[in-house]
C-alpha cells in the first residue's frame, strides 16, 4: 500500500501489528490457495500460461526455501501472504504482481484458515480413534472385573469396568462426530470473496474451490470474511474433548492414590518428587486435566474477540489464529498422552475386587427383587433403606444378613433373595439396553472391536 502513504511505519506499530511470527504455520495452505488462484486467474484469461508457469516456478522455489528452513520471514511484510507474495515477486517479477488479482488478503486468509483447518481436524480425528481403540483394549484386558461406580463419589451401584471405558469410548466418538460436522460447516471457499464485496473481474469461485477440494464457495462475500463462527465452533468441540479427558484424568488421578489404589501406572507414565523419594505420581493426567483450562480458555478469547466486532473485515480479527494453533496443539498432545497413559496403566483387581463389599452396591438390586414381588418402588426403597440401616449396625454386606433379619424388616422375602445380593449377583441382574450387565456389556464391546481394532489387535 505503499503508494498512499508519505511515512514509513514506526518500529513499534510494525512489530505490534506483525503476525508472520505466529500465521507463518499456515505456509503450505497458503502455497496451496495461490496455486488454485493462479490456475483460475489464467483459465479466465486474467494472466496467459508462461505467467502462471512463472509463478508456480516461483511458489516451489519459496515452498522448498520454507521447508529447509532457509525463508527469510519478515516483519516488515505482516504475515505470510505479503511475505510469500513479495518473495515471489522478486523470483517471477511482473508475472508475481498479477497473482493478487481479485483477491484480497481478508479472503486470502479465511481461505487459509479453512484449509489449515481442515487438516487438523483430519489429524485429531485419527488421534481419537487410537485413543478410542487403547481404551478398548484396557476394556479387554480386564474382562470381568467389576468395580464400584460412584455418584457424588460416594459407593452408588457395582458396574463392569468395561462398561465405565466404554462411556469414555462414547463421548470421544461424539466428539469426532462434532468435529465432523464442523468440518462440513468450514470446507466452503471464501476466495474470491475480496475486501468484502466480490469482484467485477469474471472469476470463476466455483473452480477455485473444486481445486482446493472445498464443497463449493461461499455464498455471500460479506459474511466470507467478517466471521470466524466456523474457528469458534472447531475451539468448542475442542475444549468439549479437553473436558471430557480432563474428567478421564481425574478419575484416573484418583484411582492412583493410595485411597483407592485401583490403578498402577507404568513408570514410563508416571514422575517421582524432588524432595519425597517414595512419591510415583501420575503426572501426565494432572496435567491433561489442568491442560483442559487453556483450552477453554481459547475459546472465552475468540469469543470476546469477535462479540463486538462491525461488519466487515477487522483487523482484531488477526487474534484468531494463536488461539486456534494453541488449541489444536493442545488437546493434540492431550489426546495423545492419554492414549500412552492408557497402554501403560494395570487395574488391581484383586485389591478392587476385595473391597467391593463396602458401600451396599446391591442395594438397589435389592429394591428390583421387592418390584418383582410386586411391590411398589417407593415402598421398595424403604425397606431397603432399613435392610441397610441393619447392615451398617451389624458391620455387614446385605448378603450377610439372614433370611429372619430381612422378614422382621417385611415379611416379603424368600430365599431366592440371594440371588440378587453380592455384586456378581448384581451385576447379573442388570439386561436393560445400555445397560452394565455382562450380556449388554458384551454386545458393545463385540460393536466397537469390530469398528476399533485390527487383526493384530484381537
Amino acid at each position: 500500500w505503499g503508494g498512499r502513504f508519505s511515512e514509513a511505519v514506526l518500529p513499534v506499530v510494525e512489530q505490534f501489528g506483525e503476525s508472520v511470527s505466529f500465521d507463518s504455520a499456515m505456509y503450505r495452505q497458503d502455497i496451496r490457495g495461490s496455486r488454485a488462484h493462479a490456475a483460475m486467474l489464467c483459465a479466465q484469461g486474467l494472466m496467459d500460461a508462461a505467467d502462471l508457469e512463472a509463478i508456480n516456478k516461483g511458489l516451489d522455489e519459496i515452498a522448498a526455501a520454507i521447508e529447509a528452513g532457509e525463508f527469510e520471514w519478515r516483519a516488515d511484510r505482516e504475515d505470510v501472504h505479503m511475505n510469500i507474495e513479495a518473495a515471489l515477486i522478486e523470483k517471477a517479477g511482473e508475472a508475481g504482481k498479477k497473482l493478487h488479482t481479485a483477491r484480497s488478503r481478508n479472503d486470502q486468509v479465511i481461505t487459509d484458515v479453512r484449509l489449515w483447518m481442515r487438516d487438523a481436524i483430519d489429524d485429531m480425528l485419527e488421534r481419537i480413534v487410537e485413543l478410542q481403540r487403547a481404551l478398548v483394549l484396557l476394556a479387554d484386558r480386564n474382562e470381568g472385573l467389576v468395580v464400584p461406580g460412584y455418584t457424588h463419589l460416594q459407593r452408588a451401584q457395582p458396574i463392569l469396568l468395561q462398561h465405565l471405558l466404554l462411556a469414555y469410548v462414547e463421548q470421544l466418538e461424539r466428539d469426532a462426530g462434532r468435529l465432523k460436522d464442523c468440518r462440513a460447516r468450514a470446507n466452503l471457499c471464501p476466495l474470491g470473496a475480496c475486501a468484502m464485496a466480490g469482484t467485477g473481474l469474471p472469476i470463476d469461485r466455483h473452480a477455485t474451490a473444486q481445486a482446493l477440494g472445498f464443497d463449493g464457495p461461499t455464498a455471500n462475500s460479506v459474511d466470507s470474511v467478517m466471521d470466524r463462527d466456523f474457528v469458534i465452533e472447531f475451539v468448542s468441540a475442542l475444549s468439549i474433548i479437553g473436558m471430557h479427558l480432563s474428567r478421564l484424568g481425574e478419575e484416573w488421578v484418583l484411582w492412583a492414590s493410595e485411597e483407592f489404589s485401583f490403578i498402577t501406572p507404568a513408570d514410563n507414565v508416571s514422575t517421582g518428587s524432588s524432595i519425597m523419594p517414595q512419591k510415583k505420581n501420575p503426572d501426565p493426567m494432572e496435567i491433561v486435566r489442568g491442560k483442559s483450562a487453556r483450552v477453554i480458555g481459547s475459546l472465552v478469547t475468540l469469543l470476546t474477540l469477535c462479540k463486538g466486532l462491525p461488519s466487515t473485515y477487522n483487523r482484531d480479527l488477526q487474534e484468531d489464529k494463536e488461539p486456534l494453533f494453541d488449541a489444536v496443539d493442545t488437546v493434540s498432545k492431550v489426546l495423545e498422552v492419554t492414549t500412552a497413559f492408557a497402554y501403560n496403566v494395570e487395574f488391581n483387581a484383586e485389591h478392587i475386587t476385595a473391597g467391593l463389599g463396602a458401600g451396599f452396591l446391591d442395594a438397589t438390586t435389592l429394591a428390583d427383587y421387592l418390584v418383582r414381588k410386586e411391590m411398589p418402588f417407593r415402598s421398595a426403597h424403604e425397606v431397603v433403606g432399613r435392610a441397610v440401616a441393619l447392615g451398617v449396625a451389624k458391620d455387614c454386606e446385605l448378603k450377610d444378613l439372614s433370611l429372619d433379619d430381612l422378614r422382621e424388616i417385611n415379611p416379603i422375602f424368600e430365599e431366592d433373595v440371594y440371588c440378587s445380593l453380592g455384586v456378581e449377583n448384581a451385576v447379573a441382574q442388570f439386561q436393560s439396553y445400555g445397560s452394565t450387565g455382562k450380556a449388554r456389556v458384551g454386545e458393545q464391546m463385540d460393536l466397537w472391536r469390530a469398528k476399533l481394532l485390527t487383526v493384530d489387535d484381537k
